[in-house]
């Protein structure tokens, strides 16, 4: 009789001991925290880390400062820069032509695009002029670019629109070729029309893909606006970055280039947002 009673003491205290399902949750959601923020500080740490040793292999010389400034010098140059209102209208300058070209290349290539995944006819007529200009590098075109818009902002413009063009359509016509067939044998047999059709099917099917197809054109319209602007401009972040090369003076170089990273990692930042607005269920 005594051994039953001290089992059933040990059982009790143990079932007095035992986590509830609220604070097995609120464990979970503990540890989860911490691995966030772990890896919201290896994140912050690794460029810190890679800009400490650069000031200090700099300070040091062991790395020629002529050539690679400290950070700091960078950070001084950027400063004088943006009082002096160089750098902002260098900035301006830029970022106008690469939301021009971007709009200019990505509406036309989402429209395409889905028309070649809709409708057979226009595949078969746009998909060999694709094959054949896709291989082409943009900036292999600009002499002709240069001859058809002139050397204004409209070559700049058409420049980027055309190196954003090609990713777009191709993503947007996949993402419609991709649509499960069950929602297209549904529309048909609700009789839905060719405007329901792609508003309602065409459209939001392809919207995961194709938004990577944007994703990606961005990131090609940063690297074409500094081609383009290093080629042929007297003004942007592309001119700021060839010009300050051109007479060894590398701190505005450093200052172009990190502000095309910038541009970068924002503009990715803007449309995974937008992305995970418009397609909530991926």
């Amino acid at each position: 009789m005594q051994v039953v009673k001290v089992v059933n003491r040990l059982k009790a205290d143990n079932s007095e001991h035992r986590p509830s399902p609220m604070e097995l949750e609120q464990l979970e959601w503990r540890r989860a925290e911490r691995r966030r923020r772990h890896q919201q500080w290896l994140t912050v740490s690794s460029p810190i880390l890679i800009l400490a040793l650069w000031e200090l292999l700099s300070r040091t010389s062991l790395i020629d400062p002529r050539f690679f400034p400290p950070p700091t010098s960078i950070l001084r140059t950027f400063w004088d820069l943006t009082v002096n209102g160089v750098l902002l209208a260098h900035v301006g300058i830029s970022l106008t032509r690469i939301v021009l070209g971007f709009l200019v290349g990505t509406i036309p290539g989402v429209v395409i695009g889905l028309l070649m995944g809709m409708y057979r006819p226009f595949r078969s007529f746009f998909s060999p002029l694709l094959m054949a200009l896709m291989p082409i590098p943009t900036l292999a075109l600009m002499p002709l670019i240069l001859i058809v818009f002139g050397i204004g902002e409209m070559s700049k413009v058409m420049t980027i629109a055309g190196s954003v063009f090609f990713p777009v359509v191709i993503n947007t016509a996949a993402g419609v070729a991709n649509i499960d067939r069950a929602y297209i044998d549904v529309a048909n047999n609700y009789g839905a029309g060719p405007k329901e059709f792609f508003l309602r099917i065409a459209l939001p099917g392809a919207l995961p893909v194709m938004l990577e197809g944007v994703q990606m054109g961005q990131a090609i319209a940063l690297l074409t606006i500094v081609a383009a602007e290093m080629i042929g401009a007297n003004q942007g972040i592309g001119y700021l970055i060839w010009s300050s090369y051109k007479v060894f003076n590398f701190n505005p170089m450093y200052v172009g280039l990190i502000l095309i990273s910038f541009f970068g990692f924002t503009f990715s930042i803007l449309l995974r947002r937008l992305q995970s607005k418009l397609v909530p269920w991926q």
